[in-house]
């Protein structure tokens, strides 16, 4: 069981942004490593505060840097990505809100597919429009299910999107899209509750989807604890990710308080 303690906190695979991210990500859960990104929103850098952001990312237990958000309206991705690399080694991956969200400068990218939702842009049209941009890069693609889930609220996810979440107590519909996805040929499956989610991924969900598919599962939103981390990893997670408790507070990985 993994634990957040000082002595004995799980130790991140992915130190080096050469190496395959995806091969990483599967090597990690066939040897049951746990990994975890930090999701930064370029809309909310404030780039005064840039070098103590990046301090502390270095400081965490974080595997990766994910990069993206639902909007993206200012034009940092580029600067924000390079300030990153200058003196963070992890992989940096663009998790993309539309195909506008795509720098070279990145790693790799979560090719998504909204299997949630209905809507054909977030289904298929914006993976049409990127394809092109995509094939000028030297980008790792690594297409993902993304698949969105009731959190109590509405989030930027499905309001940009226009599409409703899931259910969050309809556990067998969750499993059935995430098999639809693995069968689809996606090598991730990504069960998300939203940006600033009032409720996590139900646990029960995390479990059922994990335990009936062959691919990695990331699972994030509304996770605002390292317990809540904890308990996402004991449900089978294989990699969780923090967006909004890190913006809110970058000493949320401080060890010497738990």
């Amino acid at each position: 069981m993994l634990t957040f303690t000082k002595k004995d906190t799980f130790t991140p695979i992915m130190k080096n942004r050469k190496e395959n991210i995806y091969n990483q990500i599967l090597n990690a859960k066939l040897n049951r490593q746990k990994l975890l990104a930090i999701l930064l929103d370029p809309d909310k850098i404030i780039w005064s505060e840039i070098d103590n952001l990046i301090a502390k990312i270095n400081q965490s237990p974080a595997s990766h840097v994910f990069i993206g958000g639902s909007l993206v309206q200012n034009n940092i991705l580029d600067k924000l990505i390079l300030k990153i690399k200058e003196s963070c080694i992890l992989p940096v991956v663009l998790f993309p809100g539309n195909p506008s969200q795509i720098s070279n400068q990145a790693d790799g990218i979560l090719f998504l597919s909204l299997l949630s939702g209905r809507n054909s842009d977030y289904l298929i049209e914006h993976q049409v429009q990127a394809a092109p941009i995509l094939k000028e890069t030297d980008l790792e693609i690594i297409s993902t299910g993304y698949i969105l889930i009731e959190s109590g609220s509405e989030t930027a996810v499905q309001r940009v999107s226009k599409t409703k979440p899931l259910d969050r107590k309809n556990d067998s519909l969750a499993l059935a899209t995430a098999q639809a996805g693995e069968m689809l040929g996606k090598k991730l499956i990504y069960l998300e509750a939203g940006s600033g989610a009032k409720q996590a991924v139900p646990l029960t969900m995390i479990d059922l989807v994990s335990r009936n598919i062959e691919i990695p599962l990331i699972v994030g939103g509304g996770i605002v604890s390292l317990q809540g981390i904890q308990d996402a990893y004991e449900a089978g997670a294989d990699l969780v990710v923090i967006g909004t408790a890190f913006e809110n507070n970058i000493e949320f990985f401080n060890l010497d308080k738990i």
